[in-house]
């Protein structure tokens, strides 16, 4: 029995009532802290979790913008997953105009909720490689290169092996973390089709994909509490927490608040929006992910003076990195219409009797469509992909900035055969995942049961921007991917809806479906697959590097100990800090990301 209701009975089983107002002398209403830590997402609740179990006598602060939302339905079902997109949990900040993606505005999903984007998303868990990992290290970071990430990495998971089709190896997987990981029990057939599909293709099954060596195909874990089949995220740390951590709820931050003279500048704590002032007594910690981290810094006058200038804020700190180098994966999708008798997950979308009965199948423990929370993966290098790959290495080396030391090193991956970097991810999705939405009631399409291929091209050489919008905290910032935005980010896109095309017509998975839904076979020759590829071009929701870790003169927001460059006491430990995207879904990272900052910081005040 899960519970008799979505509310208590289960929160108190998964532990979610774990106190979080403080005890003694660290309390929610005490105007001053050891340590605060601006968002309680993915890396947030991880960073403070470890400070507050290394350093027991510090108080530590979580400020987190959102609710609680542990006892949401929408968030913890797998089943459900998806559904807070857009809704009171997200902050929905979409992008500008994409000039190259026919103008069209593409929103972003990042958690407004404790947890953050870990409580919103599809719940993928994988790795990227030893080599992408080192070239961080390579790009003026010493201590973040595979050596030292992939335990950290480790430190945040816990695997559960169980029985059924899906099946993974030994190495590559961590146990004894917080954040419950699992492989689908039984994944449905044209999620089964997967590895014989990309076998008759040429790619080799991968049985230890997530030990940085990952080309091959592939099940992967999702955050997949098998006990309950509920979501595991960021808000599992809670439990091993001491009683020094304290989150603040529904309260944004406007500014860090700092103090400068001849000696230098020192963040000294944060102004809420309404003017409360809290003080820390030895560090402020930006975890407000890619999007928002870079709005904070500037709010509070650390940035490029132009950008401040335009906005009427008052520069204190130059550093023009932030706000800068941001990447994303750039998706693309198929998606086909299953034979009747091949079962899917849209159902639960156009059939509420089934889909109330499935969700009472879920709350009595019972085998449910709401259980099922995996995908199979394909990673490999274009040379697998299309055979032919040198006009994509000669659009490379047309659209790679040669001053840049990102795009370098991402041009020396993507041209070594031996690197072990895959330049192609390919998703094998059940149910409609396309640009359109789920067909709407009334038309040919609603009713029907759909797979959906999905390809990331995994080391895209644009970069984009975000900044803010004006000095006012409530205005989203101005967020421009630049997606599409070189020649061969274009050509790789277009070839990668090609192979999805390629892996639907091959067997097994070409006998599971009747018509392809998006784009139609009709589509078949170049120009008709850049228009296609123009107007439904989409992000993976993977955006990095605003705040980056790099040398300054390089465009680096922070050093390899994170500390923003020009401020005492003010670091940044999210996704934003990652100086060069990496061929995998980047969760994984940002728990890594956390577990080395607790380490760095710990080893800085425990003594």
């Amino acid at each position: 029995m899960r519970g008799l209701t979505f509310g208590f009975i289960l929160a108190t089983g998964l532990g979610l009532l774990h106190g979080v107002n403080g005890h003694g002398r660290c309390h929610v209403e005490n105007r001053d802290f050891d340590f605060i830590i601006v968002g309680g997402g993915t890396a947030g609740l991880a960073v403070a979790t470890q400070l507050s179990r290394a350093l027991p006598y510090e108080c530590v602060l979580v400020i987190e913008a959102g609710p609680d939302g542990r006892d949401e339905p929408k968030i913890y079902v797998p089943g459900l997953r998806g559904s807070t997109l857009g809704g009171v949990y997200d902050w929905v900040l979409p992008t500008v105009p994409q000039a190259a993606a026919n103008g069209r505005t593409i929103p972003h999903n990042r958690g407004k909720v404790l947890g953050g984007t870990s409580a919103l998303n599809l719940l993928v868990w994988n790795r990227a490689t030893v080599k992408e990992f080192d070239a961080w290290e390579e790009l003026g970071n010493p201590g973040w290169g595979w050596k030292n990430m992939y335990p950290a990495m480790l430190k945040a998971e816990n695997f559960q092996r169980q029985d059924g089709i899906a099946q993974y190896g030994n190495d590559g997987v961590g146990y004894g973390g917080p954040v419950q990981v699992s492989l689908v029990e039984n994944p449905p057939a044209h999620v089964q089709a997967c590895i014989p599909t990309l076998g008759n293709l040429g790619l080799e099954n991968n049985l230890e994909s997530l030990n940085g060596h990952s080309i091959g195909a592939e099940y992967q874990p999702a955050m997949h509490r098998v006990s309950n089949h509920t979501r595991s995220y960021s808000v599992d740390y809670l439990p091993r927490a001491g009683d020094n951590l304290v989150i603040m709820f529904n309260s944004t931050v406007h500014k860090v608040n700092l103090d400068y003279d001849w000696r230098g500048t020192k963040a000294t704590g944060v102004t809420l929006v309404g003017g409360k002032e809290i003080k820390a007594k030895k560090e402020v910690i930006l975890s407000g992910g890619s999007l928002l981290s870079p709005k904070i810094l500037e709010l509070s006058g650390i940035g490029q003076k132009a950008v401040l200038s335009k906005a009427g804020i008052r520069q204190i700190v130059d550093l023009p990195g932030v706000g800068e180098n941001l990447q994303d994966h750039l998706r693309i999708q198929t998606s086909y219409e299953l034979k009747p008798e091949i079962p899917g997950l849209d159902v639960l979308k156009y059939n509420t009797t089934r889909a109330a009965i499935e969700l009472d199948l879920w709350r009595r423990s019972q085998t449910s469509l709401y259980q099922y929370s995996g995908s199979c993966y394909g990673f490999l290098k274009w040379k697998q992909a299309i055979g032919n790959d040198e006009k994509l290495l000669r659009l490379a080396h047309q659209s790679v900035d040669w001053s840049n030391p990102v795009d370098r090193k991402k041009l020396s991956l993507l041209t070594d055969a031996y690197s072990g970097a895959p330049d192609l991810e390919v998703v094998f999705g059940d149910g409609y995942i396309g640009t359109k939405g789920y067909p709407a009631k009334g038309t040919p399409g609603h009713g029907k049961n759909y797979a959906t291929l999905l390809g990331g091209v995994q080391h895209p050489f644009s970069r984009g921007s975000v900044h803010i919008n004006g000095p006012d905290p409530a205005t989203k910032p101005i967020i421009d991917p630049k997606y599409l935005g070189t020649a061969f980010d274009l050509e790789a896109t277009i070839q990668a809806a090609k192979y999805l095309r390629k892996m639907a017509t091959t067997a097994p998975f070409k006998d599971l479906w009747v018509s392809e839904f998006d784009p139609g076979l009709s589509v078949e020759t170049d120009a008709e697959w850049e228009t296609y590829v123009r107007n439904n071009v989409f992000t993976f929701f993977h955006p990095l590097g605003t705040c980056a870790m790099l040398p300054k003169k390089n465009g680096g927001v922070v050093d390899p100990e994170l500390r923003v460059y020009g401020v005492q006491s003010l670091r940044v430990v999210d996704a934003s800090v990652i100086p060069m995207i990496v061929s995998a879904h980047i969760q994984t990272a940002i728990y890594g990301i956390a577990e080395r900052a607790a380490t760095i910081i710990t080893d800085q005040y425990r003594w």
